[in-house]
This record gives structure tokens, C-alpha cells and sequence, in this order.
């Protein structure tokens, strides 16, 4: 009988919090499996998944703080709502 395979996560894993606002930083990867996943998960339980795996858990920790240093943390907690277009 088959089983799912276990999902391992990356030490560098973790909370991040700056200027009051705070993330999860999730990286993980199956076992068995060389490429590592990135998710960032905000207060109100939004989550957004990197498209692109990464060689490396560091690589993905990354990629993480290039978008923190480019669009600031706000990037992550700021509710994005598209409204619907208004009928005429």
C-alpha cells in the first residue's frame, strides 16, 4: 500500500516581524524530493506559495527577503480585494 510522502521542514522556517507586523515563513519539501517549496502565511491566515521551487531551503529564505527588502512586509499583510466592475 502506498503512502503520502512526509513533508519535511527547514529550520530557517519561522516567524518574521517587522515594524509590527509579523509573517510565517514556511519552507518545506517532500522527502525524497531535492526542491524546496516558500510560503507566507500573514495574521489573518492569507497565504502566498512561490510558483518557483528553490534548490535550497537558504535560496528560498532568499527570495523571501529580496521581496521584503523590494515591497516591505506590508506586501504580505495588506488584504487585496479586486471589486467587481459596477453594472451600468
Amino acid at each position: 500500500m502506498d503512502r503520502d510522502p512526509n513533508i519535511v521542514r527547514s529550520g530557517l522556517s519561522g516567524r518574521v516581524t517587522k515594524h509590527g507586523l509579523a509573517v510565517e515563513v514556511e519552507i518545506y519539501r517532500l522527502e525524497g524530493h531535492p526542491m524546496w517549496a516558500l510560503e507566507v502565511v500573514d495574521h489573518e491566515g492569507g497565504s502566498t506559495v512561490w510558483d518557483e521551487q528553490f534548490k535550497s531551503d537558504e535560496e528560498a529564505l532568499a527570495a523571501f527577503r529580496t521581496v521584503i527588502a523590494d515591497e516591505g512586509i506590508e506586501s504580505f499583510t495588506q488584504r487585496k480585494v479586486i471589486p467587481f466592475p459596477k453594472r451600468p
